[in-house]
This record gives structure tokens, sequence and C-alpha cells, in this order.
């Protein structure tokens, strides 16, 4: 199992950050479990990295150009898939996902390795492009990150992206149309390939029902209209699609939300666009919002020790039975944790006195001035008031610990000298209408983007919260989140994981 090849250089370093995320998120994609998907994006990180070299390295020879090929993250992505492939070659296909097995022996995925004029029209079109267009395109359309943000990763004037971007999607038409003409392709697909082109030009054009018909039937036609049509949102699907093949949906749907979960969604180019923590306004605020949560929780229980003593202990007793039940869903967005945070309601000792502790009226815990067995004379030399030896109450006992409700699993996926990728998998015993999933760095590390779950840190405290698709979770189920992060000097793992406010077993 090969370990990530080491940066050359500082842009090489930078570049592994920029990747390694997508790389593992469509390997997750492609594999049947955390460890494998760890494994296969390793192994097609280095192979993809040693092609990025090679390509870099070389030239075309007299013309001082450098060769053409993918932008950085395609060419990794399809690295993936070769990956892939080779894995069920040499029998390790039980640790992909089986869709994925059933592409890789169609003749879908045998146009990937065909003959260069029979390989998908975006794959060409994207590799006939300059470097810093294609580049612009990919990170801009499939990768969903906001457009400064891109500019400001490809040295281009933010002022003028919209323009440049614009006029690089023509441009990708145009390759994709000349490479479709140039396809092997019998007459009558022939006779639609201009057809196909005038009409896509024009976003208010209809498609003649002899044409719709044809491409409802030719694959090959339909792959280069989702090409040629640069409006109604079809591009970002040709391009995964014509890089990638199998889970070019997921694969958009997946970083869509990394985006979102990383810059927040309608925050284009707000604060952390670059990958930085929100700015000390954000900070504050939440601050300011788990004050106001621990005020009333304290108020809360103040009342309640104030009616335990003053109502009498039925009243007591009744109250608890419901206060002792939290469900594992709790609502609240942000519980005090850590040491020195207010005791929840429900907690032993919160809304009741102790049981060793005399009552209101200097009497013995559990005595009452009617008992026969505790009246005036029943005792010729009572116990102190207050006393705790075992004549005046009975030893206290204890309960048999309860069975943990969650039990959370670390794994490190990878290493770097300044960041790692890991993946945090909680099982929970009890079902789930959303979660929140708490966990505690000790050695200082920083949470910098995370798919699949939205993330917040708080000093050395990080939270996680669903994404709208993986709220609910059945009984014994599981529900995980992967994530990057920095860290200097220790990276052990995270303590102290909580389940909405509940603490999980970690093994």
């Amino acid at each position: 199992m090969p370990d990530l090849p080491a940066p050359q250089d500082a842009t090489e370093a930078a570049l592994f950050s920029e990747c390694w995320d997508a790389v593992l998120s469509y390997a997750d994609l492609c594999t049947a479990g955390s460890t494998a998907a760890a494994q296969l994006a390793r192994e097609a990180f280095a192979h993809g990295i040693r092609a990025v070299r090679e390509a870099e390295a070389s030239t075309v020879r007299g013309t001082g150009r450098r060769s053409s090929r993918l932008p950085r993250i395609p060419l990794l992505l399809a690295a993936v898939r070769t990956t892939a492939a080779d894995w069920e070659d040499i029998g390790q296909g039980h640790r992909l996902d089986p869709d994925l097995r059933l592409w890789l022996h169609s003749d879908k995925a045998a146009r990937y390795t065909g003959p260069p004029l029979s390989r998908p029209i975006a794959l060409r079109g994207l590799r006939d492009l300059q470097q810093a267009d294609a580049e612009l395109l990919w990170l801009a359309e499939a990768e969903s990150l906001p457009l400064p943000l891109v500019a400001r990763r490809l040295g281009l004037d933010p002022a003028t992206a919209a323009d440049e971007l614009a006029q690089v999607r023509r441009l990708f038409r145009d390759r994709c149309h000349r490479n479709h003409l140039d396809s092997p392709m019998d007459a009558e697909c022939r006779s639609y390939a201009r057809l196909l082109d005038a009409v896509t030009r024009s976003p208010a054009a209809d498609t003649p029902d002899d044409l719709s018909r044809h491409l409802a039937v030719c694959v090959q036609c339909a792959e280069a209209a989702s090409c040629l049509r640069l409006h109604g949102g079809g591009l970002p699907v040709a391009l995964t699609g014509g890089i990638i093949g199998w889970g070019g949906l997921a694969y958009l749907e997946r970083r869509r939300r990394a985006a979102e979960a990383r810059l927040g969604p309608g925050r284009p180019d707000g604060p952390g666009a670059d990958g930085a923590p929100a700015g000390a306004s954000d900070r504050a605020r939440v601050v300011r919002n788990r004050l106001m949560v621990a005020a009333v929780l304290v108020s809360g229980i103040a009342l309640a020790v104030s009616l335990t003593q003053f109502g009498g202990a039925e009243k007591g007793s009744a109250a608890r039975p419901d206060a002792d039940r939290r469900a594992v869903a709790d609502t609240d967005p942000y519980p005090p944790e850590g040491p020195g945070a207010a005791p929840p309601a429900s907690a032993p000792g919160a809304a009741s006195t102790d049981a060793h502790e005399p009552s209101a009226d200097g009497r013995a815990p559990g005595r009452s001035a009617t008992d026969p067995d505790t009246g005036p004379h029943s005792d010729p030399d009572p116990e102190p008031q207050g006393s705790t030896s075992a004549t005046a109450s009975p030893p206290r006992t204890t309960a048999p610990a309860e069975p943990a409700v969650c039990h959370a699993t670390y794994d490190l996926g990878n290493q770097w000298p300044d960041g790692f990728q890991a993946t945090l998998t909680v099982t929970t015993a009890e079902p789930l209408e959303s979660w929140r999933v708490a966990f505690t760095f000790r050695d200082g590390q920083r949470v910098t983007q995370m798919w699949d779950a939205r993330a917040s840190q708080q000093g050395s405290r990080v939270t996680a919260t669903p994404a709208d698709y993986n709220k609910r979770v059945p009984a014994g189920g599981k529900l995980a989140f992967g994530f990057l992060a920095s860290w200097t000097g220790e990276n052990s793992p995270p303590t102290d994981v909580t389940l909405n406010g509940r603490s999980c077993a970690s093994g």
C-alpha cells in the first residue's frame, strides 16, 4: 500500500492540498468502505502525481510547448478510475462498489481506453484547451468553486474572470464540435451533426422532432449535445461524465456540498473563501449564543431545585421521570460541554437534593412526621440531625452502568507534514431524526474542510452537523463524515466524542 509521494516544491505541496480531497471524495464513491476508499485514493494519487510530473517535464519537440494533457484534478480523478479497473483485474473487485464493477465490464468503460477518436467528446475537448483555460473551466464548473476564489487561485483578475470564463466555455464548445465531426459516425449521425450545432447555439431554439428522436436513441450524438449546449446547466454533467464516467452526478453533488460546507451557502466570496477560518464577528456571535443557552439552563436548574425543596417529595418524584428522558436527537444546537459547563436539567442531582442531605425541616432524608418508625418517641436516643451513619439512612447503592448509546471509530486515512485526512464513524443505538457530533483535538489541530457534514470549531472543540440528505439514522445505523485538517508537532486522535451531547464509547 504505497504512501503519498513527497512534494518536490511549494507549488506541488499546494497541489496536494488542493487535489487530495477531490480524489478521496471520488474514491469513496467507488469503494464499499472507508478503509478501501483511503487505499484507493492513495494508490491513484501516487499514479496521478507521477503522470503530472511526466507531463510537465515533457515538451513538444521543436516548439517548446508543453504537451497537451488534462488539468490536474481531472487527471487525478481519471487515475482513480484506472486504479479501480486494476483492482478488478487483480481480484480485488470485492472492495469496489457493485455498480462500478458492472460499469467497468461494459462498453461504456471500454471507450476510455479505446481508440482516441472514439473516446468521450468532453474528454477530448478539455484536453485540447490550453492548460490555464482547462483549469478555469473545471474549477468553476465541476468543483463548484466561486469565481472570485477561482480567479485568485489561478492568478486572474477577478474583475474580468467572468468574461474569461465565458470565452473559455465557447472555446470548449468549439473543440467539442470539431471532435464530434472527427468522430467515426454513420450517415444518419453525420446528417444531424450540423443541425445539432445550429440548434444548441441558441438558448431559445426549439429542437426539431426528428432530431429529438435521434438524440433519444444515439448515445454519441446525445453526448455531443450535452457538450455543445452551454445554457441550461448541463455543462458540469458533461464534463464529469466525459472525464470520470461512472459516478459523475454523485461526484458533482459531493463537491457542491463540500464547497457549501467550506464557504457557506450564499457566500461566494465571504469569510473563509480561501480556506481560512471565519472572522472574529462570527466567532463572537457563536460565543454569545452559547452563553445565552448556558444562562437559560442555569435558570432552569435553579427553578427546579427550588420547586423540589418547597414542593414536597411527591411532586419532585413525579417530575423526575419526564426530566430523565432525554431524546438522542437533542434540539439544542449548542449545549454547554466540557469542564465548568452547567449540567443539564436531567443530570443526576440537578433537580433533587442529595440522598444524604437533611430535609428542609431538619428531618433525616426519607423521614416524615407521621411515620411510626420515625416519630418523636420511636428512639430515646436519636442520632444527631443530618447524620450519615448506617442507622440513620440505608447505604447508597451504585446503579449498574448503562450501555453507551453510541460508539465512535476514528480512521486516519492519510497524513502529510502539515495536514491530514480522517474519517469519523459513529454507530447509534437509538434512531435519530437529526444529529450533532462533537469531539476535541488536544494538539491544536484545525479542521479546514469537511464533507457529508457541516463543521464549526471553537478552540479545540469541533462540532459536525448533518447535511440535508443524511439527518435520519436508524437504530443500529452508522453516520460518517470525513474532513481535512492541519496539524503541527503532534497529531493524536480526537477525544471526548459526543452524539447530541451524550458521550460515545471509542475504539
